[in-house]
C-alpha cells in the first residue's frame, strides 16, 4: 500500500514538489488582495463530545464562549482592514456544534455581513438536540439558507456506540421540524461501516432516511482517526472494521437504492432529491478565508491553517491584535490544477470545456485510464465518474486524503506552532 501511495503521489505532484507546510512568521506573513472569496466559520464547542468526531472540539463552556467570539469579531476586524470590503460568495459554519452558541454565532454573522458584501448561500451544521423551533427560527431571521443534520443512524444500537442520546423518533421529529422552516436544503449525515453491520441495518438507515424527506442524504463511512476517542476505543476492544470487500458492496448498495429512487449523486458521499435546486455541500469551495480555531484558509497562492489552541488563538488576536495563523503551503500552479481535479472528481462531474481550459498533460493522461477503467463516462460534454469510478474516489479518499489530514491535524492539536509538517 505504501508503495502505491508514492507512485499515485508521483504520478499526481511529481518528484521535485515539496508537499509541505511551514511555520509562519507573523510579522512577515502578507495575505494577497482578492475580490472575491467564500468563507468558513469554524466553533469549536459541543456540549455532547462524540467519540468518533476527529474536528478541533473542546467541550461547551460558557465561561470560553464570550473570548472565543471576541476573538472571532476580532479576526473579522483584521481581514476587513488588510482585504477591504470584498465579496463573500458563500458561508459555511462548522463545528463542533456552531448552534450551541446561537446568539453569539448570529451577531458574528451580522458583522460580516457588515463588514464583506455577503451574496451567496450560508450554510451551518447542526444536531438532532439543537434543531428547536426557537433555533431554527434564529437561524433563518439571519440569514441561514441551508442547514445540515448530523443524525448518523436511526439505529439505537450504533448511537449509544456514538454516544448519541436520541431516539430514531427523536432523529425524525427533528428532520419534520426542520423541513417547517422552508430552508432551500435540509441535508442529514448518515453513517455507515460500523463494526458487525450488515447491508439489512445499511438498507434500513437509508431507507428511513428517505422517509424524511430530506432534500439531500450524505452518507459516510466511520472515519476511525487514531487519535480520536472512538479510534482509540476500537484499538483496546480489538473490533474489526468492514474490509474492502465489504465496503464495497455496502458503497454499491448505497449508490444503487439511491439511483433507484431518482436521486442525484452530487459527491462521492451525498444524494439530492431531483426537486432539489441547491445542493448542500461543506468543502468544494475553490478559495476560502477560514475564521476560528484550527480553521483552514486558502488565498491566491496560499493554504494556511490556524492554531488549533483556542487559548493562543484569542492571545494572539486579543492580545497581539495579529492573525493567528500557524502553518502555511505554497501553492503552486501545478498544485492548483490538482486541487481543481481531486474536488471535481469527488464532485462527481465536471465540464469537458472547463477540463480542457485547465488540465495539464498528465491530467489529460489520467482521465484517459479512468474512461478505459470505465471509472469515468462523458454525456453531452459533461464528464460524469461511474459508480464503479464514486467508489474508488471514495477509496482513494480514505487511504490518501485522510491520512495527510490525520497527520497535519495530530500534529497540530498538540503543537500551536509547527516548524514543519512534511509529507
Amino acid at each position: 500500500m505504501n508503495l502505491l501511495k508514492k507512485l499515485i503521489r508521483r504520478l499526481i505532484v511529481g518528484k521535485e514538489q515539496e508537499f509541505a507546510f511551514k511555520k509562519v512568521q507573523i510579522d512577515t506573513f502578507c495575505i494577497p488582495n482578492i475580490k472575491k472569496s467564500s468563507m468558513y466559520i469554524h466553533v469549536p464547542f459541543c456540549k455532547s463530545m462524540c467519540p468518533y468526531c476527529p474536528y478541533n472540539r473542546v467541550q461547551y463552556d460558557e465561561k470560553l464562549i464570550a473570548g472565543y467570539f471576541n476573538a472571532l469579531s476580532e479576526e473579522i476586524d483584521l481581514y476587513s482592514k488588510k482585504l477591504g470590503k470584498i465579496e463573500i460568495s458563500s458561508i459555511y459554519i462548522g463545528g463542533g456544534t456552531p448552534t450551541n452558541a446561537i446568539d453569539e454565532l448570529i451577531v458574528i454573522i451580522e458583522k460580516i455581513k457588515d463588514k464583506f458584501y455577503v451574496e451567496g448561500d450560508i450554510a451551518i451544521e447542526t444536531t438532532v438536540e439543537d434543531a428547536t423551533n426557537e433555533t431554527l427560527l434564529k437561524l433563518k431571521l439571519a440569514g441561514i439558507n441551508m442547514i445540515s443534520i448530523g443524525i448518523q443512524s436511526f439505529n439505537e444500537k450504533y448511537l449509544r456506540i456514538l454516544g448519541r442520546n436520541y431516539s430514531g423518533k427523536d432523529i425524525e421529529n427533528a428532520i419534520e421540524n426542520t423541513k417547517k422552516h422552508e430552508f432551500d436544503n435540509v441535508n442529514i449525515d448518515i453513517m455507515f461501516a460500523f463494526p458487525g453491520q450488515t447491508d439489512e441495518e445499511i438498507l434500513d438507515d437509508i431507507k428511513r432516511a428517505k422517509q424524511t424527506n430530506a432534500d439531500q442524504i450524505t452518507t459516510y463511512p466511520l472515519f476511525t482517526f487514531p487519535y480520536s476517542t472512538i479510534g482509540t476505543y476500537l484499538k483496546i476492544k480489538k473490533l474489526k472494521m468492514p474490509d474492502f470487500i465489504d465496503r464495497k458492496s455496502f458503497y454499491y448498495l448505497i449508490y444503487d437504492y439511491f439511483k433507484t429512487h431518482n436521486y442525484k449523486t452530487v459527491s462521492v458521499w451525498s444524494f439530492k432529491k431531483s426537486n432539489t435546486e441547491k445542493k448542500y455541500s461543506s468543502v468544494t469551495r475553490d478559495y476560502y478565508i477560514g475564521l476560528g480555531a484550527g480553521a483552514a484558509s486558502r488565498i491566491g497562492k496560499m493554504f494556511y491553517f490556524n492554531t488549533f489552541s483556542i487559548s493562543e488563538y484569542n492571545n494572539r488576536l486579543l492580545n497581539e491584535k495579529k492573525l493567528p495563523v500557524s502553518v502555511n503551503m505554497s501553492i503552486t500552479d501545478k498544485l492548483s490544477k490538482i486541487y481543481w481535479f481531486y474536488w471535481k472528481l469527488y464532485e462527481t462531474r465536471f465540464s469537458e470545456h472547463d477540463f480542457n481550459s485547465i488540465a495539464d498533460r498528465k491530467m489529460k493522461f489520467i482521465v484517459k485510464i479512468f474512461y478505459c477503467l470505465k471509472l469515468i463516462k462523458k454525456q453531452e460534454g459533461i464528464y460524469k465518474m461511474t459508480k464503479r469510478g464514486a467508489f474508488w474516489i471514495h477509496f482513494f479518499q480514505n487511504h490518501f486524503m485522510l491520512e495527510y489530514i490525520n497527520k497535519v491535524w495530530s500534529i497540530m492539536k498538540n503543537n500551536k506552532y509547527p516548524e514543519k509538517i512534511k509529507f
